[in-house]
């Protein structure tokens, strides 16, 4: 048995995947995992040794180990005598988008602590990676603002809240302030400024859910930009934010920019799937 490693280590998870080759010869996916921890090696070891003892690997069966994200820095040559090959994160990003998506071209949106946007095609059995920048809005901004001003620091807690919110309460909608109740060509229920009509009665579920869709929206509109400029409609979510419901359902109403938002299963893993597939490509 020979299996690839991928580990990706984050500010606050570290990830970690394998494949196989099956029978053919193609990689097969061993279910991914992460382990929280704020120390990056502690988080590294855990994960390694939790990935292996539960899917019955020895050293001996791992072929090589690919490490990539910002706390790739704190290993050095090798794991357990295990040699590790440092890949960039914008590759393992747009690869593992496409991988998920099963597409040949999209723009990539990694949705961690902050955000990063990839073009990512495969062409002639490669994949042709272009980093597009980002924003600082993502996932630290919405633990940060729902800490500071709500008292709550965890996603569940947040999701929560969420569930008894109003945005009326909270955001200013295009029909807010259309006089005659009707904008030819602009969806009435689109946002035209975040938290613009916070009422006084707005209360924590009310302002939680703000929060979601000010993040949410924030990324969204920048990857229509992005798509927009490579004449493409698929743009594929990735990262820890597609698993809060808030968010995704942020995501599920924005059909009117001519775009499909696509959070595949297992998208929060897609960094480290395309870390553990970066020397297929």
């Amino acid at each position: 048995m020979s299996t690839i490693i991928g580990i990706d280590v984050g500010g606050s998870t570290t990830k970690i995947v394998g494949f196989r080759k099956d029978e053919n010869g193609n990689p097969e996916l061993i279910a991914p995992q992460f382990v929280r921890a704020t120390d990056p090696i502690t988080s590294i070891y855990g994960a390694f040794g939790k990935f292996t003892a539960q899917n019955d690997l020895s050293l001996s069966d791992i072929s090589r180990v690919m490490i990539t994200g910002a706390g790739a820095s704190h290993v050095g040559d090798s794991l357990y005598s295990l040699e590790c090959h440092k890949v960039p994160e914008f590759s393992c990003i747009g690869i593992g988008g496409l991988y998920l998506s099963e597409l040949d071209e999209a723009i990539t949106v990694s949705m961690g602590t902050g955000t990063a946007l990839i073009h990512a095609k495969n062409t002639d059995g490669k994949t042709e990676i272009a980093y597009l920048g980002g924003t600082g809005v993502g996932g630290g901004t919405l633990i940060g603002l729902t800490k500071k001003i709500l008292g709550v620091d965890t996603i569940e807690h947040i999701e929560s809240l969420c569930e008894g919110g109003d945005l009326n309460n909270v955001d200013l909608r295009i029909r807010d302030i259309s006089k005659s109740g009707s904008y030819p060509g602009v969806n009435l229920e689109l946002t035209a400024a975040n938290f613009g009509k916070l009422s006084d009665i707005a209360n924590k579920h009310d302002i939680a859910l703000g929060i979601c869709n000010m993040v949410a929206e924030t990324i969204a509109m920048i990857s229509v930009f992005a798509a927009r400029g490579f004449n493409l409609k698929n743009i594929v979510l990735t990262g820890n934010l597609t698993t809060i419901k808030p968010i995704q359902k942020v995501f599920r109403n924005l059909d009117s920019f001519g775009v499909n938002f696509i959070i595949p299963e297992g998208a929060q893993f897609g960094t480290v799937i395309g870390a553990a597939l970066y020397e297929e490509n």
